[in-house]
C-alpha cells in the first residue's frame, strides 16, 4: 500500500474545507481518456460528500503517450496563476476529444484569460517547473498511471467508478467516526 509522499499544501488546487473529513488527491493527465471518464465520477463524489470531501487535483502528463498532455497541463496552471485554475480544468475536461493548443486559448479567452500571455507561457515554459514538481511528487508516491487517487493520503488500489470510490470513502468516514 502506497502513500502519498507530497503533503497537500497551498500550493496545490484545492476544492473543498481544509476540514473536510476526507481528502481525496487525484495525480491525472488531462488528455488519458480514463481521467476524462473519472473527471465527471469526481463531479459525482463531490456532490455526494460535500463538505465532508476536500479534492486537489495534480498534474502527471503522461507526455510520451499523450502529446498534448503537458501543455494542457501548463494551460491550467497558468490559469490557476491567474485564479481561474478550476475553470480551465473543467474546460479541459469537458472538451478533451479536442484538446489542441487552440482548445487551450479558446478556453483561456472564454475565462478572460489573456491569450497572447497563455500563448507566451506556453511557449517560454513557464508553468513547467511546477508541473515537474506535481510529476515527481506523484513518482515518489508510487503514482504509475493516471488516474491514481489518494484517500487520506493511501493510495486506492482500487477501480475508479463511483461505487467502488464511493465504498472506499465510505470507510475512511467510518473508520474515522469509529476513532473519535
Amino acid at each position: 500500500m502506497a502513500n502519498l509522499k507530497v503533503s497537500v499544501t497551498s500550493e496545490d488546487h484545492i476544492q473543498g474545507s481544509e476540514e473536510a473529513a476526507v481528502t481525496l488527491v487525484e495525480y491525472g493527465d488531462y488528455e488519458c481518456p480514463h481521467c476524462g471518464s473519472a473527471y465527471f465520477i469526481v463531479k459525482q463524489v463531490q456532490e455526494r460528500y460535500g463538505d465532508d470531501l476536500r479534492f486537489v487535483f495534480r498534474n502527471f502528463p503522461l507526455a510520451e503517450i499523450h502529446a498534448h498532455a503537458e501543455s494542457a497541463a501548463e494551460g491550467a496552471e497558468f490559469a490557476g496563476a491567474n485564479g481561474s485554475f478550476w475553470q480551465m480544468h473543467d474546460g479541459i475536461y469537458e472538451n478533451q476529444q479536442r484538446l489542441s493548443t487552440k482548445l487551450l486559448l479558446e478556453l483561456a479567452s472564454g475565462i478572460g484569460l489573456s491569450v497572447d500571455d497563455l500563448r507566451e507561457a506556453l511557449a517560454s515554459h513557464e508553468f513547467a517547473p511546477k508541473v515537474k514538481r506535481d510529476f515527481l511528487g506523484g513518482v515518489r508516491s508510487g503514482v504509475n498511471g493516471t488516474p491514481t487517487f489518494f484517500i487520506n493520503g493511501v493510495r486506492h488500489d482500487g477501480a475508479y467508478d463511483f461505487a467502488t470510490l464511493t465504498s472506499a470513502i465510505d470507510a475512511q468516514l467510518l473508520q474515522l467516526r469509529a476513532a473519535s
